[in-house]
């Protein structure tokens, strides 16, 4: 049997917006949810699921040729999915400089037999989960200043789900390639 990986690109958060995200966490602790752990705070992309190494080696060649530039992504949101049970961070609005990246994510993927997810892309942040409602809590809007993204591997431990970075691909910024 080959090895697979369960993989998934993704927007990771720099520090500052980490730290803007523990203080709404903390928050939603004290009004008694339990958050996902801020190690695992992430915006995916495109869902991959169980990729073989062969095919992954591929993956990260195409990613690579992939020309995306900084955006700025607004979560303005909380929102309750009864479905998956999740609390999330939600932006009402997708850039379009997020839109084609998601596009062309897409086409990679499916470019190798992979199957994604059909329904309309929106981008969120998983808070919490298992979640019962959505409680009555003020969120200020959080930006969210996208500069690279990357292929992540979800790892199932002992200690529950974690969520490793396989390789991040920065974003061009046009505007600074005029300069040098």
């Amino acid at each position: 049997m080959t090895d697979t990986s369960r993989l998934f690109f993704a927007l990771w958060p720099d520090d500052e917006t980490r730290l803007k995200l523990a203080c709404l966490s903390r928050s939603l602790a004290a009004n008694g949810y339990r958050p996902v752990s801020m190690q695992n705070l992430h915006v995916t992309l495109v869902f991959l699921g169980q990729v073989d190494a062969a095919t992954e080696i591929l993956i990260k060649h195409s990613a690579t040729g992939i020309s995306a530039q900084p955006f700025v992504l607004t979560f303005d949101r909380l929102s309750y999915w009864p479905k998956p049970k999740v609390l999330c961070l939600a932006s009402t609005h997708t850039p379009d400089k997020l839109a084609m990246l998601v596009a062309a994510l897409a086409d990679v993927a499916t470019g190798y037999g992979l199957q994604i997810d059909a329904r309309p892309y929106q981008p969120h942040i998983t808070l919490v989960r298992p979640a019962k409602n959505l409680p009555d809590i003020d969120c200020d809007p959080l930006l969210w200043r996208a500069e690279s993204f990357c292929l992540m591997e979800s790892c199932s431990g002992p200690d529950g789900v974690s969520y490793k970075v396989r390789q991040q691909w920065p974003f061009i910024d046009k505007h600074l390639q005029l300069f040098t």
